[in-house]
């Protein structure tokens, strides 16, 4: 697996493990650091044209099953065009911070930044970029804990 990622993946460390069962589409403009570990069930969409790097996971990132992450979203500004007709938004690229954890089953919306060792709980959605070193948790993701150094 190490080998095919490797190949596949703008950056694939040595030391990161995307486990069986886990998914990534752009490949090519997703980079994952050293320690980062992915669990099953997560989605890394990173395909783009726009951007050269879509996604970033720096180092000693974990990723629950089921996270989603997401750098595009549909249009849905005009009533009078089908939403399938509508086309995309610009891709905005996601960033997860060295140390942060990302808990089950969470989504990531486009343009967010995850900072360092922040945490994200189970089930949230993250529609804003969360600071350094905090606990955010709900739908949308809010801050209810700083984590103390």
């Amino acid at each position: 697996m190490l080998s095919l990622c490797k190949r596949k993946f703008k950056h694939f460390s040595d030391t990161a493990d995307f486990r069986p069962g886990a998914y990534a589409v752009g490949c090519s403009n997703i980079e994952i650091g050293d320690r980062v570990v992915i669990r099953p069930g997560v989605m890394l969409f990173g395909e783009s044209e726009s951007l050269k790097t879509s996604i970033t996971i720096e180092d000693n990132v974990m990723m629950g099953c089921g996270v989603h992450i997401y750098i595009n979203n549909h249009k849905f500004d005009q009533m009078d065009i089908p939403l399938i007709d509508q086309g995309y938004y610009p891709d905005e690229a996601v960033i997860l911070k060295n140390g942060c954890w990302i808990g089950a089953n969470s989504i990531l919306l486009p343009g967010v930044t995850v900072g360092k060792n922040s945490v994200i709980g189970a089930g949230s959605i993250v529609a804003r970029s969360i600071p350094d070193g905090v606990v955010a948790v709900g739908s949308p993701a809010k801050i209810i804990k700083e984590i103390k150094k």
